[in-house]
């Protein structure tokens, strides 16, 4: 029978080995408190099940140089999967976290559960045989999707925006299972994303990060001491209901009144836009019904210049730095990154946000986060669905 104690930190050297990608046994030596020997017997079990290998020597500091190790990349594969409103995307990983394919399909009406997972299927089947694997090489599929949700039970709940009315209440966890015949494992997609970007980060000094991310609505994540915050409940898009200017307007005649995802989301800016136009805003925008200009319209003319479309793109920015200020008073963190499809609609539109962001920051003399918009972006949330079955592997 093995050693409770040892099996469990058997399990936090691999981590940290998957983590750092290479590092000597003195770096492990260094950060768990076991013996030579001890450390010594645990890599070598690692490496005959084949988890690490030997991945070279480094630098010698006066001595022998030093045995390098990393995690196996081919040891077993992950799935990702993002599931949101406007695209989803499926990628196939080895255990270092690279993507070795992906495929992304938009959410159009047609594209039920059923369908998406049908096309997840034949899509895994294709990877598969692009890649010489076997199904049963794989660790199981991870999935970020859009909130509300219920991660224990494997269920999407009642998201808002879908073009498609079938995404409600769908187990989707046990429909993935029955498909696929591997363990699904499901989160939001902020969270995901939060655990992916921190990976990348490959900082372990930094503990404290807030993701947000605003599109059709504003999804945000916190991380704190290593570890993401999980209240009570399923609270991915709560950020959205934050009010920023008391008895302002309402989004859809649903939510908060003032809430900031009434000035801040696709639908927010095209309805917006759509209110100025039917007053007689001038505009290099087509001429059609103001009920028919969109986000991809309002998007061609961002990059013609339009100057009304210019200003309500950094309008619903600035607004955006506001709530961002109100959630960095509140958390304190070291990293901020700022995504999704407003925030890279242009460099000013992620620029003005972070620029109101630092301006209403308490104490900005002394506290400055860093602010990014990501190392891994578009692909963190399916990288992070994946990633959470590496940090569940029992070894």
């Amino acid at each position: 029978m093995p050693n409770p104690s040892l099996f469990s930190i058997k399990k936090q050297i691999y981590n940290r080995i998957a983590y750092l990608g290479t590092v000597s046994k003195a770096d492990l030596l260094e950060h768990f408190s076991i013996t030579s020997s001890s450390m010594t017997r645990i890599l070598e079990e690692l490496l005959a099940q084949g988890l690490i290998l030997v991945s070279g020597l480094g630098t010698s500091t006066g001595g022998r140089k030093p045995i390098l190790f990393q995690a196996n990349p081919s040891y077993r594969y992950l799935l990702g999967l993002d599931i949101s409103r406007i695209s989803s995307s499926l990628g196939l990983f080895d255990l270092q976290l690279n993507c070795l394919s992906s495929v992304c399909w938009e959410m159009g009406p047609e594209l039920s559960p059923e369908r998406l997972i049908e096309l997840v299927g034949q899509e895994t089947d294709a990877m598969l045989q692009k890649h010489n694997l076997q199904c049963e090489q794989l660790l199981g599929l991870g999935i970020g999707a859009v909130g509300p949700l219920d991660a224990q039970t494997g269920v999407i709940l009642k998201p808002e925006y879908f073009l498609s009315d079938a995404w409600s209440n769908v187990p989707i966890c046990r429909l993935f299972e029955e498909r696929l015949g591997i363990p699904v494992k499901l989160d939001n997609g902020a969270n995901t994303a939060l655990l992916a970007e921190h990976w990348a980060l490959q900082d372990e000094a930094c503990k404290n990060m807030l993701y947000v991310h605003a599109g059709v609505n504003i999804r945000s994540s916190i991380m704190s001491g290593g570890q993401i915050i999980r209240g009570t409940a399923d609270t991915e898009g709560a950020i959205g209901q934050m009010i920023i200017r008391t008895g302002g307007r309402r989004l859809g005649d649903k939510g908060n009144y003032g809430a900031l995802e009434a000035y801040v989301s696709l639908p927010s800016l095209e309805e917006r836009v759509q209110s100025q136009l039917r007053i007689g805003r001038e505009s290099s925008l087509p001429s059609v019904p103001p009920e028919h200009i969109t986000f991809s319209t309002l998007l061609e003319a961002l990059e013609r210049k339009d100057t009304f479309v210019r200003e309500m793109f950094l309008e619903t920015a600035s607004y955006l730095g506001v709530g961002l200020a109100n959630m960095i008073n509140t958390v304190h963190p070291q990293y901020v990154i700022v995504g999704g499809a407003l925030m890279n609609a242009d460099p000013i539109v992620y620029e003005t946000a972070v620029n109101v962001a630092r301006k209403n920051i308490y104490d900005s003399s002394s506290y400055k986060p860093t602010f990014t918009p990501g190392i891994l972006r578009e692909e963190s949330v399916m990288t992070g669905a994946a990633l959470q079955l590496l940090q569940d592997l029992e070894i």
